[in-house]
């Protein structure tokens, strides 16, 4: 059943594909690669002192999934991708090397988003956009299954609630200790 699910998503993705489509996700698709993007807002957001927080939570969530994700999840499940179980479809990007269970890109833009979205819905709706845009791109390209998106869309969100429970009890309790002394 999920299986029929996958692939019915999947060939309707091939369906759609012209050389604009292709060229737009083939720029979101890079956007994800390696969290690259994520990783740059999250500095960038560690310099001004009101946005310190939200750094230092985007760049722990991304952490938490480079460990959750790729170190453990796609080596335990072992889910092979779509492209590799059907090379006669044509990739319009190369194949890449890891598992396919989670999508990384699908975790870490929704765990840097959602920290986003968290901080400043203004910002955190763009970013939330290029998530989404990121996720699909996945699909499209045929390197994910739909339910490797869906997973790495529900780990995301929740490591990056992980992420700023952490992030913000470490200030409070610093906050705390500096009261007392």
């Amino acid at each position: 059943m999920i299986e029929w699910f996958d692939y019915r998503i999947l060939d309707w993705f091939q369906t759609i594909h012209t050389p604009v489509l292709s060229h737009i996700f083939h720029w979101f698709t890079m956007m994800g690669e390696a969290g690259i993007v994520w990783i740059a807002i999250g500095i960038l957001l560690l310099f001004p002192k009101h946005t310190r927080k939200t750094g230092i939570v985007v760049l722990l969530a991304l952490l938490f999934c480079l460990i959750t994700g790729n170190a453990l999840l796609k080596n335990i499940v072992a889910r092979p991708r779509p492209c590799w179980r059907h090379p006669e479809v044509e990739l319009l990007i190369s194949v890449p090397r890891d598992y396919s269970f989670p999508s990384g890109h699908t975790m870490s833009s929704f765990a840097a988003a959602v920290s986003i979205f968290l901080w400043d819905k203004r910002w955190g709706i763009p970013a939330l956009s290029g998530a989404v845009l990121i996720s699909l791109s996945r699909l499209y390209f045929y390197v994910h299954y739909p339910t490797d998106v869906a997973a790495g869309f529900v780990i995301g969100v929740l490591l990056a609630f992980v992420a700023r429970g952490i992030v913000e009890g470490f200030f409070v309790r610093q906050k705390g200790k500096q009261r007392k002394d």
